[in-house]
């Protein structure tokens, strides 16, 4: 009897999508160490890269256990370390942030798929490296003065119960239904998808204005206007119930035209953030009761899974989305 199990499919298919985004992560991390001056952003990421490099290579070992080929992933091929900064200073902890948010759900949700006892420790690991990072990003930010915190409002005195279904009204859909100011959950929500869209415009802004190829180009641009009219409306919510929009004064996208990327890294990585943002506003549109955020969420949900969907067939087209391992073809086998 072997020692241990064959790793299954969704163990597998855990594996492999992690293998994507820590190379993805480790070659960007590469690039803005090297451009990095200020010498505690620098030792944040240095650090983060010793440390994911070692799950990379755990990751490589547990395919050659199993006999399985080693994904490609992300190379030396996708980053050019000699090119000009493409993002102001702040904008590199900005966005190992907002990928560590995206990692602690994928690792959470990868933990639940899996049951080898070492590939479950494995991801347990990476939940608890991935929420000390973020953590520590948070903290940076907030020194820095380059994260804003959500508003603050009066606590609490006494417990409340919702008494009628006007409790549910927005104004957009009724603009005759009595108004009714937003709860702490809402507030949360719309505090963080604001805050996203703002990094991930910056992000996307830069890799348009050096992507290679023009279609990608027009791609890049396509997706700075989407994430600019979600934060322009769910910033017109905020305003009409007198709450301040978070904006951040630096981490803009510098005047370079120079790609520190391939074009299929930067694609992926867009890809990677319409996923995180699908997921966010379905959780937004779970927890909002106000029935004109939730209309909101579900038209942004719709215009994000289109333009992922436009991602795909330009990847498809660039011979650039790697498969994840596929299944065996039982119907060709019994034909041949």
């Amino acid at each position: 009897m072997p020692d241990r199990a064959p790793i299954t499919s969704s163990e597998l298919g855990s594996l492999w999508l992690t293998y994507q985004e820590k190379t993805l992560i480790l070659r960007m991390l590469e690039y803005f160490i090297e451009k990095a001056d200020d010498e505690e952003a620098k030792g944040i990421m240095t650090n983060l890269y010793q440390e994911l490099e070692g799950y990379v290579c755990k990751i490589i070992e547990i395919y050659e256990q199993e006999g399985a080929v080693i994904p490609i992933g992300f190379t030396s091929q996708d980053v050019n370390k000699e090119v000009p900064k493409l993002y102001d200073n702040g904008f590199d902890i900005m966005f190992v942030r907002l990928l560590k948010e995206i990692s602690m759900g994928l690792h959470s949700l990868n933990l639940t798929m899996t049951f080898r006892e070492d590939i479950n420790k494995l991801f347990e690991e990476l939940t608890a490296l991935t929420q000390r990072y973020y953590r520590i990003c948070t903290q940076y930010l907030l020194k820095k003065g380059l994260l804003v915190r959500s508003p603050y409002v009066s606590m609490p005195k006494s417990v409340e119960f919702a008494k009628n279904k006007s409790y549910l009204a927005g104004l957009a859909l009724n603009p005759f239904s009595e108004k009714r100011t937003l709860n702490t959950v809402e507030i949360a929500h719309l505090h963080k998808a604001v805050e996203s869209n703002l990094t991930g415009t910056q992000m996307i802004l830069g890799f348009g204005q050096c992507a290679n190829d023009g279609e990608v180009k027009k791609f890049f641009n396509e997706g700075a206007e989407l994430a600019k009219g979600i934060i322009k409306e769910l910033s017109e919510v905020m305003i009409e119930m007198n709450l301040p929009i978070p904006q951040t004064p630096g981490g803009n996208a510098t005047r370079s035209t120079v790609a520190p990327f391939s074009d299929k890294l930067m694609m992926y990585c867009t890809s990677l953030f319409c996923s995180f943002s699908m997921g966010s506003n379905s959780l937004g549109t779970a927890f909002t009761l106000r029935n004109d955020l939730s209309a909101k969420m579900s038209i942004f949900m719709k215009d994000i899974f289109e333009y992922a969907h436009k991602a795909a067939k330009i990847m498809i087209k660039n011979d650039w989305m790697e498969e994840p391992p596929q299944m065996e073809n039982r119907k060709e086998k019994i034909k041949g």
